[in-house]
C-alpha cells in the first residue's frame, strides 16, 4: 500500500510537471514574442474569404514569416474524418519540413448544446470527441488543443448549463490527459466569459491540464477599462497558456422607426481591419502578458469579414501588418 501511494505522487508529480511548462512565471525578462497563425485565416469561413489547402497554408506561414502555426480541427482543414494514421504523418513530417511549430489544434465544440434533451449524453459526447482531438494533437506533435466552454441557451438555469460545463470539461481534460495534451480553454462562449467567472470556473475543474487561452477581444467587448483588460491579465495568470488576436472595427446599426421619425440604436456589426488599426488595446494586454512573463505564442487570426476583401494578397497584407504590430514588443 505505501508503495503505491509512493507510486501515485511520483505519477501526479510528473503529471504536474508536464502540464505547467508554459504557464506565466511572473517574471518579465522570461517573456518571449512568439507568432502563430491561425489557418481560419485562410480556409474560407467569412464571405468572400479565399481557401488554401493545409499544404498551401503552411507554406504560407513560413513564408510570411511565422514562428509556427495553429491548425483549425475541422473541414476544409485537419478534420477527424479525413486524417488516418499514414494522413497525420505526413502532414507531422511536412511540418517540421518547414521549420514550423504546430502550437496547438483549434477544436470546436458546445458543452451545453443538448441541454434540453437530458436523454442525449452530450456531455459525453463532447468530452470523447476532445479526447479524440487530443490524440490527433499528439499524433501530430502538439501538446495544446484550444477549445471552448458552452453557449448559454435560454429557459434552462444557468447553474445547470454551468455544471454541465463543468463536468465536460473534467472528462475531457482526463481523456487528453493520456495523450500528454493542454486543453487551453478560449473566453470564446457564454459560460464563464467573464475574467472573474473563469478563474472560478478552472479552479472548479482543478485539473492540471486544463488551461486558458486568453484573448483580449471579449474583455474589450465586455467594456473593460485598459486597467481593469491588464488586472484580468493578472487574474488569469496561474492559467494563460495560449492567444490569439485579431483587431476590429465598429459598424454603427439603426432601424428606422417611422412611428417617431426617427431611428433606433442596434448592437454595432464587428468588421475585422489590421492590427493597430481597431479598437482593440493590444498595447495594454500585450504589455501584461509581458508583466506576468507569458510563456506562450501570440497567434493572429482573420475571422471575419475583412477590410479590403478576402483575397489571399490582401488576407497577406494584414498577415504581415500583424508581424510589424508585435515588434514593438520585442
Amino acid at each position: 500500500m505505501k508503495n503505491y501511494i509512493l507510486l501515485t505522487a511520483g505519477i501526479f508529480s510528473v503529471t504536474m510537471s508536464l502540464f505547467s511548462q508554459k504557464v506565466p512565471t511572473g517574471n518579465p525578462g522570461d517573456f518571449r514574442l512568439k507568432t502563430c497563425l491561425h489557418s481560419v485565416s485562410y480556409m474560407g469561413v467569412w464571405r468572400d474569404q479565399s481557401v488554401l489547402t493545409v499544404d498551401e497554408f503552411l507554406v504560407k506561414a513560413k513564408e510570411l514569416g511565422f514562428d509556427g502555426v495553429m491548425l483549425a480541427a475541422k473541414r476544409p482543414h485537419v478534420s477527424l474524418l479525413d486524417y488516418d494514421e499514414s494522413d497525420r504523418k505526413r502532414l507531422k513530417e511536412r511540418i517540421k519540413e518547414l521549420g514550423l511549430e504546430l502550437v496547438c489544434l483549434a477544436g470546436y465544440n458546445d458543452f451545453t448544446a443538448g441541454v434540453d434533451k437530458p436523454g442525449v449524453p452530450n456531455v459525453e459526447i463532447q468530452a470523447i470527441y476532445i479526447g479524440e482531438l487530443a490524440k490527433l494533437a499528439r499524433d501530430l506533435g502538439t501538446e495544446m488543443v484550444r477549445i471552448y466552454t458552452g453557449f448559454e441557451r435560454n429557459d434552462v438555469p444557468y447553474d445547470k448549463q454551468y455544471a454541465m460545463v463543468v463536468e465536460g470539461l473534467r472528462m475531457a481534460g482526463r481523456i487528453a490527459a493520456r495523450y500528454g495534451v493542454t486543453l487551453a480553454v478560449q473566453n470564446h462562449h457564454d459560460i464563464g466569459i467573464h475574467h472573474t467567472a473563469m478563474k472560478w470556473l478552472l479552479d472548479e475543474v482543478n485539473l492540471p491540464n486544463v488551461k486558458a487561452a486568453f484573448d483580449c477581444w471579449s474583455p474589450t467587448l465586455q467594456g473593460l477599462t485598459p486597467a481593469e483588460i491588464r488586472e484580468a491579465v493578472k487574474v488569469m495568470k496561474p492559467y494563460i497558456v495560449h492567444t490569439t488576436t485579431a483587431d476590429y472595427t465598429e459598424l454603427p446599426r439603426y432601424k428606422y422607426d417611422p412611428d417617431h421619425t426617427n431611428y433606433i440604436r442596434y448592437d454595432s456589426q464587428m468588421r475585422a481591419v489590421p492590427m493597430g488599426e481597431g479598437f482593440l488595446d493590444y498595447r495594454t494586454f500585450i504589455n501584461a502578458l509581458k508583466e506576468i512573463g507569458y510563456q506562450g505564442y501570440i497567434a493572429y487570426e482573420m475571422c471575419e469579414v475583412l477590410e479590403g476583401g478576402g483575397s489571399v494578397e490582401n488576407l497577406d497584407r494584414s498577415a504581415k501588418a500583424f508581424l510589424e504590430y508585435v515588434k514593438q514588443f520585442r
